[in-house]
């Protein structure tokens, strides 16, 4: 059963059919949501984690960060019972035998850190190849805390947790998406699923906020980073690869981890819009084609853009200011280029000339004073 009327989304409720054989998605239920667009705070690559768990009896909790889609495999068994792709709990069994359900209360939960701290925009719990043993219903709640905060730390009577995803009915096999209102920055969330079950993957989309304390105390850092609040707002081409792979932290290990366009039958050219940290002014790039070997980029250009002048970031035509003619690229190789008399800017495109990959960029420079004001007054 499907059920609208989520503000923005679609809810869904009670179990999937058995396992039919075959393509396990091809049952799953899922719906577009709009919050999609924002990056996954909680992706693992950024640093976030599963730091504890109340139960993890059959599936561990670690599984709900997995980058990659749940995979099941219908012979996977192990002395505690069906391998799992996910976090799942025991079955949960009243007081006794006249009290055989648990109480409406009792619920199992899993405490997450945030790769990047920000204001949560929507939340995913995806709940693929859990058919009957999902949860009935979840909640998510997030709080702020400084540092590196242990779970006791979290658990303590005094740490404000504000409700984001109120006790919601969940549906099995299904990608259960919940838009988020809340303006306020987070750095980690609690999952609860009553009264047991599993979950196979929690997402968490939305603004990243980093300490602005810690930005000054770098003075020069990557204006691009996803974990320093940099973030792609459009591109033109996103077919073998996103976009936003290019500004995850790390070198690519192989091409699907970052930004791959198809090949060109125009004569047009592929690009990326970032916005950047802040109000800032960059020095220094590198474009790194690490594992494009016959597919890299052929050539680069760069232009920054003011968007506090009034100028539109979504018009290519106005206000963009080239601070590097295209440059020609070599195939998996990491390309340091110095910049000179760069204006200050908030964002920054990427041209790449006709088309092919680049697995990320760096935008080295610093926020002016009034890019590290305006991270001050962030939620």
């Amino acid at each position: 059963m499907t059920t609208s009327g989520i503000s923005g989304g679609t809810s869904f409720t009670g179990p999937a059919g058995p396992y039919p054989g075959g393509d396990p998605y091809a049952d799953y239920r899922a719906a577009a949501f709009a919050f999609e667009a924002w990056p996954d705070l909680a992706d693992r690559r950024l640093g976030a984690g599963v730091i504890a768990a109340s139960d993890e009896f059959f599936a561990e909790r670690e599984n709900l960060l997995t980058p990659e889609a749940p995979v099941f495999d219908p012979a996977a068994y192990g002395p505690k019972g069906k391998v799992m792709d996910g976090w799942e709990s025991r079955r949960r069994r009243g007081a006794h035998a006249g009290r055989p359900h648990p109480d409406d209360g009792e619920h199992d939960w899993a405490l997450i850190r945030l790769g990047v701290p920000g204001a949560v925009r929507g939340v995913v719990v995806d709940t693929a190849h859990f058919r009957g043993n999902h949860p009935e219903s979840v909640a998510v709640e997030g709080a702020a805390l400084p540092g590196t905060p242990s779970p006791g730390e979290l658990l303590a009577d005094d740490v404000r947790w504000t409700p984001l995803v109120p006790r919601t009915p969940v549906g099995g096999h299904a990608a259960n998406g919940f838009p988020v209102d809340t303006a306020r920055r987070f750095t980690h969330l609690r999952l609860s699923q009553f009264p047991d079950g599993g979950i196979a993957r929690l997402r968490v989309h939305g603004e990243p906020l980093p300490d602005p304390a810690w930005l000054a105390a770098l003075g020069t850092f990557d204006l691009a980073a996803l974990e320093h609040g940099g973030r792609v707002e459009d591109a033109s081409d996103r077919f073998f690869s996103p976009p936003f792979h290019s500004i995850l932290p790390g070198r690519s290990r192989k091409m699907s981890e970052g930004w791959e366009t198809r090949r060109r039958r125009d004569k047009g050219h592929d690009w990326v819009r970032y916005r950047l940290a802040g109000h800032c002014v960059p020095r220094a790039v590198e474009i790194d084609t690490g594992c494009y070997v016959g597919n890299a980029a052929g050539w680069a250009a760069l232009s920054v853009l003011d968007a506090t002048t009034g100028a539109d970031p979504v018009d290519p035509m106005a206000g963009w200011t080239e601070v590097l003619a295209p440059t020609r690229l070599q195939p998996d190789a990491v390309h340091r280029l110095a910049l000179t008399g760069v204006p200050a800017a908030t964002h920054l495109r990427v041209d790449i000339y006709p088309d092919g990959g680049i697995a990320r960029l760096r935008v080295h420079g610093s926020l002016t004073e009034a890019g590290v004001r305006g991270l001050r007054r962030s939620p």
